[in-house]
C-alpha cells in the first residue's frame, strides 16, 4: 500500500467521505488536498486505471487494522484435544470408566484421542483393538462424532472424535 509521495500514477481517482467531490484528480492536487486536511494520501487499489486514493490518518488506520486483527484473533475458538489411552484387552469396567471421562471431555468442547497401545506380542490383537476403538465410537454417538477411522501408526492405534455441535 502506496502513501503520500510513493504514489507514482499522474491521475488517482478520490474516494471517501471526507472529500467534498469524488472524481480522478491530478496527483499534485491530491496530495495538497491531503496536506490541507493533514492527513494522508493512501493508495486502496493500485492495479485500478487510475488507481483508488482515499485520504485518511494512516498510523489510525494501520492502529485500527491491528486492533482488529489482535480481536480476531483473540475470538478464534483454540481447540483442546484430551487423549484417553487403553489397551486392547482392556476389561468392561475401565472401559466404562474411560468412556465416562470421554463424555465429560466431548460435553466441555474438547475433542478426545483415543489410544490403544500395544505391548509385546499384543500387537496380534490388532482387530480386537480395532473393534474396542469403534465400540468407543458408537458408545460416545450422542456426545461427539468421530473424525477419522481408527488409525495404526507403529505400536499405538488412535482415534480422533470431536464433540457434536450444541443446539
Amino acid at each position: 500500500m502506496n502513501i503520500n509521495e510513493q504514489i507514482t500514477a499522474q491521475q488517482v481517482r478520490l474516494v471517501g467521505d471526507n472529500i467534498p467531490e469524488q472524481g480522478v484528480y491530478p496527483i499534485a492536487k491530491a496530495l495538497k488536498m491531503a496536506e490541507e486536511m493533514e492527513l494522508d494520501l493512501v493508495e486502496i487499489s493500485g492495479k485500478a486505471d487510475p488507481p483508488v486514493c482515499r485520504i485518511l490518518d494512516y498510523q489510525k488506520y494501520l492502529y485500527q487494522r491491528k486492533k482488529k486483527a489482535k480481536e480476531m484473533k483473540a475470538n478464534a475458538a483454540k481447540v483442546v484435544i484430551k487423549e484417553i489411552r487403553f489397551g486392547p484387552n482392556t476389561d468392561e469396567h475401565d472401559f466404562q470408566f474411560k468412556l465416562k471421562h470421554a463424555q465429560e471431555f466431548l460435553q466441555e468442547g474438547s475433542k478426545v484421542k483415543a489410544t490403544i497401545f500395544f505391548r509385546g506380542r499384543s500387537i496380534m490383537f490388532k482387530d480386537q483393538g480395532e473393534k474396542q476403538l469403534l465400540r468407543f465410537a458408537v458408545e460416545l454417538e450422542e456426545f461427539g462424532r468421530p473424525e477419522n477411522m481408527p488409525v495404526l501408526e507403529g505400536k499405538r492405534m488412535t482415534m480422533m472424535i470431536a464433540p457434536a455441535k450444541k443446539k
